[in-house]
């Protein structure tokens, strides 16, 4: 069995952490009897700085020709990111019909938080993010530009098939893990598209009796990922509020270094796409200091996803492997001086 992915390095250490990435999919690839084959696709920043796109005329009908999409980081200095985000990743994910992200955060054994008290294990949870309405829906606009009535519309866009889906897909991760779900809304401030939301989950949460439902709102749910983050499983949340929590999953769980996730389409015309939650980081780039395990751990949701668990799980468990032992190289924000080559070099060896 050959996969067929398309590589998005994208901008600064995107490139770096996904050039890292790929040869350890190679060799868990041949250690579990398949094959990958990627194809290279230079578009992002530079691209748009050349030529004034970030993707060229028919790369979605591209990519879509692939098994799966890994991408590294989008962003760039001297572009605003609302161009960029526009340019690359919400076409991608909107195109392909890729509606839930998921976006796990686990404290790592031999990771330290920075909540006390927090040890290997008490942190695991995965938040799934409505990925393709929500607050990022590019409906409105501005008007009287450079006048002083300048007005800009922004609306957020609630379809009850956008939010039972993923709902429901929140809702068979908590009774595969550990049957608790939290939604989290702002519906007492928006009590339309966010009323619509707490009504589909209570419908929904009608056919999984066994599953607990918390209801937070997303004030109360970010002061509570920090002050108890042991306490939460699966989160099910708007695109934006989505975006929001998950930053904070990474930092309590140690590092965004260490955060992966999966931007998932049901829609068997269409590959999902895997990147870090991190960006490009570009006050690093070229520095060979990047953490490249968020990417691998990207990695190995993809693998898991193609229908290869075994080789998913071979890379997972070389990075847990790693950061389990002291001894091992370490990447500036975990508190190392080790570059990403030597993070790779060591995780190979594990393999």
């Amino acid at each position: 069995m050959t996969y067929d992915i398309a590589h998005l390095p994208g901008d600064g250490i995107g490139v770096e952490v996904t050039d890292a990435t790929l040869p350890l999919v190679d060799r868990v690839a041949d250690d579990h009897g398949f094959s990958v084959e990627t194809t290279r696709y230079e578009w992002g920043s530079e691209r748009y700085l050349e030529h004034g796109s970030m993707m060229p005329e028919g790369a979605l009908e591209r990519l879509a020709e692939h098994d799966a999409i890994l991408l590294g980081a989008v962003g760039h200095p001297d572009i605003p990111d609302h161009v960029t985000l526009r340019g690359m990743m919400l076409p991608i994910r909107k195109t392909f019909d890729q509606f839930i992200c998921e976006r796990p955060s686990v404290l790592f054994e031999g990771v330290e938080s920075p909540l006390r008290g927090y040890e290997g294990g008490d942190i695991d949870f995965v938040v799934y993010r409505e990925n393709t309405e929500g607050e990022y829906s590019d409906v409105g606009g501005r008007e009287h530009r450079g006048h002083e009535h300048e007005l800009a519309v922004q609306s957020a866009v609630f379809t009850r098939h956008g939010t039972e889906r993923i709902v429901r897909a929140a809702f068979e991760a908590a009774t595969d893990r550990s049957g608790k779900l939290t939604n989290v809304t702002k519906s007492n401030a928006q009590a339309h598209g966010m009323v619509l939301w707490d009504d589909i989950v209570e419908e929904v949460a009608e056919e999984y009796p066994e599953v607990e439902v918390e209801r937070l709102l997303v004030d109360a749910a970010s002061m509570d990922l920090i002050r108890r983050p042991d306490e939460f499983d699966v989160l099910v949340a708007s695109n934006l509020f989505g975006d929001i929590l998950t930053d904070i999953g990474a930092i309590v769980s140690g590092s965004m270094g260490l955060a992966p996730s999966a931007n998932v389409t049901h829609d068997e015309r269409y590959p999902s796409m895997y990147e870090p939650v991190h960006g490009s980081a570009p006050d690093i780039t070229g520095q060979g200091i990047a953490n490249p395990l968020a990417t691998i751990l990207s990695a190995s949701m993809m693998l898991d996803d193609l229908g290869e668990p075994g080789a998913a799980d071979a890379l997972r468990d070389a990075v847990t492997d790693q950061l389990a032992d002291p001894d091992a190289p370490r990447t500036p924000d975990l508190g190392g001086e080790s570059g990403t080559g030597d993070v790779v070099d060591d995780l190979r060896e594990r393999l």
